[in-house]
């Protein structure tokens, strides 16, 4: 069993930075991959990033490369989304979410149905 904990969203200015974390609870973290998936109001969750068990192998949508980092410190039992360069289209509330099931291609790690937890959310508003 893993819970998942999201802090760190809240207001910004466009062009401004923010950075999420995720806390994992759990003695099996290290096997997770996790993931980083958003919605905004009256649209679908979305996803946004994605890092392997290892942390070796790491996945953006299009919409956020270059400018976000996703990274993890199994250490720590966390995850964090490093946020560059926000756009208001960027506004929405983050899920953290983590899968034992390895990601194995890009479309793989967009699959909402193959992550098992998630956690409630973060709140993050791009203002223009």
């Amino acid at each position: 069993q893993v819970q998942l904990v999201e802090s760190g969203g809240g207001l910004v200015q466009a062009g401004g930075s923010l950075r999420l974390s995720c806390a994992a609870s759990g003695r099996t973290f290290g096997n997770y991959a996790m993931g980083w998936f958003r919605q905004a109001p009256g649209k679908e969750r979305e996803f946004v990033a994605a890092i392997s068990w290892s942390g070796v192998s790491t996945y953006y949508a299009d919409s956020v490369k270059g400018r976000f980092t996703i990274s993890r410190g199994n250490a720590k039992n966390t995850v964090s989304l490093q946020m560059n360069s926000l756009k208001p289209e960027d506004t929405a509330v983050y899920y953290c979410a983590a899968r034992l099931r390895t990601i194995t291609t890009m479309k793989n790690a967009q699959m909402r149905d193959e992550y098992d937890y998630w956690g409630r959310g973060t709140q993050v508003t791009v203002s223009s």
